[in-house]
């Protein structure tokens, strides 16, 4: 407000808008900063607070106001008798424009702003006092990528506090589901010149993880066995491969939500409002592809981020060599546009092997596959473009139809809104696009009906909010990961927990980082009204 007396804040300050409450923790109190010092005979009547029901009928709380430091121009709020607001329930703070500083000033206008106390959150056995013991909680987790080997695998460190994570996840009473959003196993991160499966088959190497991980699956197991808790598995893309029997042998009970070889969305079917799914159907690189069955004489689906992944894995544990890797020039032709995209194609992949280089160089035939019908030794230059020197030609040896058939591509993969073919190449490496895809096959699509979209894949935890139509908002969140080394916070999650029952309020959507042995760290809250 221009010419205002006064500006509030709890850090940051409150939401102007009912539908996108600012979200306190209970254990804080609320400050009002004036910038005069006010006339306190103005302020008894003047400010007040109102609980706000699910039928948005407003119920005036008692409060008590108290001044900050002696200091006249900042007052502390909170309930009568010092108690807190209550955990789970949406507010409205009022001060009337009469309220005064004491050289007469008075408010512009009546000013109104709105929050909502988040639960005290804790995964402890004696559970969220507010929830009254109730188990609706959903806790997605995604991308822990665990592997056959710790040599390489990226999730070893932070075995010890995943396994108490789950035996927390196991006792508290509050937690109604446990979504694993897709990473699960890792058949990718592997070295070149380590054949995927060491010579076995699929089922095999999927027991071997489960074995090298064994107080990890015996934690879930657990939870499984239990019932208390539903356990449900989505596939990313480091496990695409991974069938419904390799899962079951290793969590047998466990629910699985698939949909396309490689894919699945999940829904709970009493929140139909919530989406959850890896994010990897909607990238270039890692969705499901058709383009080399020819090559392999199967239905094979593996994805070019397969072979990306296996030479970063390689130059990771080389130490990425600053080494120049003579990587042939491809220039722009005037051939048509599927051969300028062939064009953007190549120069994504020259900057992804200029960037994690290899000792072993672009031509050696080191990339031992031995999974999905890759049964050949392959080189970097087998997925790197090349350039016909006569007819100046791009096209490529292993998925040489990338570029036209990414169309159909995505009809196979069910993707509801389509995604531009120069676009998924260029923004299919960045976060940002996952992020987007929230807005695009969701929120933005008049025939998805979905208020909340959880994925994992980036490694990037984060939550996203926007209000679209008629004043809705929508809540994007995106899991983390486990992995022991991230640019990013690691050992993430998100939190869905639904109004109460029997007492409607706001839905929580929250993103945490398991610190160590019961020690949770809030990074961000969202509240939803009347979802």
């Amino acid at each position: 407000m221009d010419d205002s007396l006064f500006n509030v804040y709890t850090d940051p300050e409150f939401s102007d808008k009912i539908e996108d409450p600012y979200v306190i923790n209970s254990a804080k109190p609320i400050y009002l900063e004036f910038n005069e010092k006010l006339d306190m005979n103005t302020i008894a009547d003047g400010i007040k607070v109102f609980n706000i029901k699910s039928d948005f009928k407003e119920y005036e709380v008692e409060i008590k106001i108290t001044t900050k430091d002696n200091t006249t121009n900042i007052l502390q709020i909170c309930g009568k008798d010092n108690r807190q607001f209550s955990e789970g329930e949406l507010y409205k703070l009022y001060i009337d424009k009469n309220v005064r500083s004491i050289s007469g000033a008075a408010l512009n206008e009546d000013f109104i702003s709105y929050f909502a106390v988040n639960y005290s959150f804790n995964l402890d056995s004696s559970g969220i006092t507010a929830l009254n013991n109730e188990r609706n909680m959903i806790i997605c987790i995604s991308d822990l990528h665990l592997g056959a080997n710790d040599a390489y695998a990226e999730l070893t460190e932070n075995r010890e506090h995943l396994i108490n994570f789950l035996k927390h996840i196991k006792n508290s009473p509050n937690v109604k589901e446990l979504v694993i959003v897709g990473d699960l196993i890792d058949e990718w991160f592997i070295p070149m010149n380590l054949n995927t499966f060491n010579g076995k088959t699929q089922a095999e190497f999927v027991k071997s993880v489960a074995s090298n991980n064994k107080s990890v699956f015996e934690a879930f197991n657990t939870i499984i066995q239990e019932g208390n808790v539903k356990v449900t598995y989505v596939p990313g893309n480091h496990d695409i491969l991974i069938n419904t029997d390799d899962i079951e042998s290793i969590l047998p009970g466990i629910s699985q939500a698939r949909d396309v070889k490689g894919l699945g969305a999940y829904v709970p079917e009493d929140f139909p409002e919530l989406v959850i799914e890896h994010g990897h159907r909607y990238n270039f690189y890692c969705a499901p592809d058709y383009s080399n069955r020819s090559i392999t004489n199967t239905d094979s689906i593996l994805p070019p981020g397969y072979f990306f992944t296996r030479m970063a894995t390689s130059s990771v544990l080389e130490g990425r060599p600053k080494i120049d890797m003579s990587i042939p020039v491809v220039n722009k032709n005037e051939l048509g546009n599927d051969q300028y995209l062939y064009f953007l194609y190549y120069s994504v992949w020259k900057t992804l092997i200029s960037d994690f280089p290899v000792q072993e160089g672009l031509d050696a035939k080191v990339i031992n596959t031995g999974i999905d019908g890759f049964n050949d030794f392959y080189s970097l230059k087998d997925v790197l473009p090349y350039q016909d020197s006569e007819t100046g030609y791009i096209d490529t040896n292993l998925y040489h139809s990338i570029i036209e058939s990414w169309e159909d591509r995505q009809d196979e993969n069910l993707v509801q809104m389509k995604i531009a073919t120069d676009e998924a190449i260029l923004k299919g490496t960045l976060a940002s696009h996952l992020d987007d895809q929230s807005n695009v096959q969701f929120f933005n699509n008049q025939d998805s009906d979905k208020k909340i979209v959880v994925f994992g894949h980036s490694h990037e935890a984060r939550i996203i909010t926007s209000i679209k139509d008629k004043n809705v908002k929508n809540v994007y969140a995106n899991s983390g990961t486990w992995i022991d080394k991230c640019q990013h916070p690691t050992m993430t999650f998100v939190t869905i927990t639904p109004s109460k029952t029997g007492n409607p309020s706001p839905t929580y959507v929250g993103l945490y980082q398991y610190v160590s042995e019961g020690e949770i760290k809030e990074l961000n809250s969202q509240a939803m009204i009347n979802l």
